[in-house]
């Protein structure tokens, strides 16, 4: 089986509160991870990276599952 055919484990982001007042480093990080509207919900990756994004803003997104 190649790499590119492998199953890859996912975890759905939702964004759960506004980004609005709060500094612009974390601003970037809810937008790298595809987030544009409140209550949305994104499928990515379950990647170190896709974590370590998450863990920089736990209040302003929740893991869904």
């Amino acid at each position: 089986m190649s790499a590119a055919k492998k199953k890859q484990k996912t975890i759905r982001v939702k964004y759960v509160r506004s980004v609005i007042g709060k500094p612009e480093p974390q601003r970037l990080v809810v937008r790298s991870l595809g987030l544009r509207k409140l209550n949305q919900v994104v499928e990515r990756e379950d990647t170190p990276a896709v974590r370590g994004m998450v863990a920089k803003i736990p209040h302003l997104v929740e893991i869904i599952e």
